[in-house]
């Protein structure tokens, strides 16, 4: 090897602003390596025959087949059941969580003491302890505590909003630490109460948090399968994800991976949609950040 290529490759090695090939081969490993079983699952669920290892041409027979088969996903009975619940648990524990996270963010915020430290503990306990620990002490506490509370959609949304509150805690409380309190100060000077100053002026800059809580909510609880499962009671309240793991036990159909699919989609279409609406919501913030970047540069 000549001398030129030594210092070439001696160069090359000591540059620290070349390009990171086996990094980005890495990443991109790693990412076809996790996506291309979901793809294969996916891709499946269109298949026109039952198999799940040779494909037999295209249909939508496992999403919208013949109904008097009660095959597809559409017309089988449980995967419909099914279907209707995951989308309704996701709605609920939204509708609860968010608005209940929001308030918890603002009054640790507004909380001085020890207090504030302890509360943000317990809430953030949840998000740190394993699911299963969460999903089975909720059960045993509605089996032999809160025996009022049944085992069932109600179980369910409790538990889910207990283990997703943390989301929004996290993400507005991040937003209140950026935003600081010269807003609210200055709505109080001229006038406004405190309620007000919170209603009229706090809200509204918290709004870009409080989408993006609600939709991490939203698309964790569609995924949820350890709570959900144990604090579901009959066969009508198990969501898509309890389904899918009691069919993958035996030889389940195409339509599985229907369900699957499903599942995936919503959670896609939901982070699209927030990602989309964050970004619209927080343009005036970020052209203002630009244009104090460029005078500053300047």
């Amino acid at each position: 090897m000549s001398q030129a290529s030594i210092s070439v490759r001696q160069a090359w090695w000591r540059n620290p602003w070349r390009k990171p090939r086996f990094l980005q081969a890495l990443t991109w490993g790693y990412l076809a390596w996790s996506i291309m079983p979901v793809l294969i699952a996916v891709a499946f669920s269109f298949n026109a025959g039952r198999s799940r290892s040779a494909w037999q041409g295209f249909s939508f027979r496992w999403w919208v087949g013949d109904p008097t088969a009660a095959e597809s996903l559409l017309y089988r009975p449980d995967l419909r059941t099914a279907m209707f619940q995951t989308v309704r648990l996701g709605v609920l524990t939204m509708l609860l969580a968010v608005p209940l996270g929001t308030l918890f963010a603002i009054g640790i915020d507004r909380w001085r003491g020890r207090g504030p430290g302890l509360a943000n503990f317990t809430m953030l306990l949840s998000f740190v302890v394993p699911e299963i620990i969460v999903g089975v002490s909720l059960f045993l506490a509605f089996t032999f505590l809160l025996k009022f509370v049944t085992l069932g959609t109600t179980a369910q949304i409790l538990g889910l909003v207990t283990y997703q509150m943390s989301y929004p805690v996290i993400v507005v409380r991040a937003r209140l630490l950026s935003i600081g309190k010269e807003y609210e100060e200055a709505a109080m000077d001229l006038g406004a109460a405190p309620t007000q100053s919170v209603r009229r002026v706090l809200l509204p800059l918290l709004y870009p948090a409080i989408f993006a809580s609600a939709v991490l909510v939203f698309a964790d609880s569609i995924d949820d399968f350890i709570t959900v499962r144990y604090l579901s009671s009959t066969a009508s309240s198990e969501p898509l994800s309890v389904k899918i793991y009691d069919s993958a036990r035996a030889a389940p159909p195409p339509s599985v991976n229907a369900a699957a699919t499903f599942m995936l989609v919503v959670t896609l279409v939901a982070i699209t949609i927030g990602f989309i609406v964050y970004r619209r919501v927080t343009r005036g913030e970020r052209v203002e950040a630009a244009r104090e970047f460029v005078g500053f540069q300047v």
